[in-house]
C-alpha cells in the first residue's frame, strides 16, 4: 500500500505537473502580455473604487476573501515545503512559479466570471466547475462533478480545514493548558457563522480580520528581516546560487503548487 501511495505521489509531483503548471502560466503571460506586470497599477486602482456592478461583494471584499486563505497558511507552509524538498535554491523556482502563476489565476478569475450564474434567490454562484460546463459544454460535466466532488473532499478532509485548525490548535496547546478539542470546537463555531451565512457573510468576515491579519504577518516578517539585515545579502546569494539543481526545481514548484492548493 505504501508504495502504491508512494508511486502516485511521485507521479503527481513529478514533471507532468510542473510543465503543466509553470508552461500553462507562461502561455498565458505571452498571450495575456505581461498582464502581471503591466496591468498592476490597474488592478490596485479596481480594488478601492465604488463600482456597481452585478456582483454580491464589493472587489475589496473579494480580495480579502481570496487573502484570506493565503496570508499565513497558504505562504508559510508553501515555503517551508519548498525549502525542505529543494533547498534554498528552491525559493527562486517558487518565486519563478508565482510570477507566472498571477496570469493562471488572472484566467480563472476571468472564467469564473463570464460563466458565473445566480440561483433562484439571486445569489451569485461561480467556479472552476460552472465554467467547465458552462464553457466546455455539456459532454465536460462528469468533469464538472468530479472537480466539485474533489473539493469538497480536500475542503473537508485535507488541507482545506485540517491544516488550519492543526496550526491554531497546536499553537494554543503549546502556549495554554487549552484542550485541543475546546479550540476545535470554538473555531467550529465562529465557522458556521461566517459560512452559513453565504457568500456576503464571509466577505464580510475577511474584511474585518484579513486587513489586521495581513498587517501583522507584513509587520512580523519586516520585523524578522531587521534584526538579520546583515544576513540578507548572503542569503539572496544562497538562493541563486542554490537554484540551478534538478533538486531545487522541484521544491520550488511543489511548494508553489502546496501554496496555491491551499488558497483555492
Amino acid at each position: 500500500m505504501l508504495e502504491l501511495l508512494k508511486s502516485i505521489d511521485d507521479f503527481a509531483w513529478g514533471p507532468p505537473l510542473l510543465i503543466l503548471l509553470v508552461g500553462t502560466g507562461i502561455y498565458l503571460t505571452m498571450r495575456l502580455g505581461l498582464l502581471q506586470v503591466l496591468r498592476l497599477p490597474k488592478a490596485f486602482q479596481l480594488i478601492f473604487i465604488q463600482d456597481k456592478g452585478h456582483g454580491d461583494v464589493s472587489s475589496f471584499a473579494a480580495l480579502c476573501t481570496a487573502l484570506a486563505s493565503t496570508v499565513g497558511t497558504g505562504n508559510i507552509i508553501g515555503v517551508a515545503t519548498a525549502i525542505k524538498v529543494g533547498g534554498p535554491g528552491a525559493l527562486f523556482w517558487m518565486w519563478m512559479a508565482a510570477f507566472f502563476g498571477m496570469a493562471t489565476k488572472y484566467a480563472e478569475g476571468l472564467l469564473a466570471i463570464k460563466y458565473r450564474t445566480k440561483d433562484d434567490h439571486g445569489a451569485v454562484a461561480g467556479g472552476p466547475m460552472h465554467y467547465i460546463l458552462l464553457g466546455m459544454g455539456e459532454k465536460w460535466r462528469p468533469l464538472a462533478v468530479l472537480f466539485a466532488v474533489a473539493g469538497v473532499l480536500v475542503a473537508l478532509l485535507g488541507i482545506g480545514t485540517f491544516t488550519q485548525v492543526n496550526s491554531i490548535t497546536e499553537s494554543i496547546q503549546n502556549t495554554t493548558t487549552i484542550s485541543p478539542a475546546i479550540t476545535a470546537l470554538v473555531l467550529s463555531v465562529f465557522v458556521a457563522i461566517a459560512v452559513f451565512g453565504g457568500l456576503k457573510s464571509i466577505s464580510k468576515v475577511s474584511t474585518t480580520v484579513v486587513p489586521f491579519m495581513a498587517l501583522i504577518y507584513i509587520l512580523g516578517t519586516l520585523t524578522v528581516i531587521f534584526f538579520n539585515i546583515g544576513k540578507i545579502p548572503g542569503t539572496i546569494a544562497l538562493v541563486f546560487t542554490s537554484a540551478f539543481s534538478p533538486l531545487a526545481a522541484v521544491g520550488g514548484f511543489a511548494g508553489a503548487s502546496v501554496r496555491m492548493a491551499i488558497q483555492n
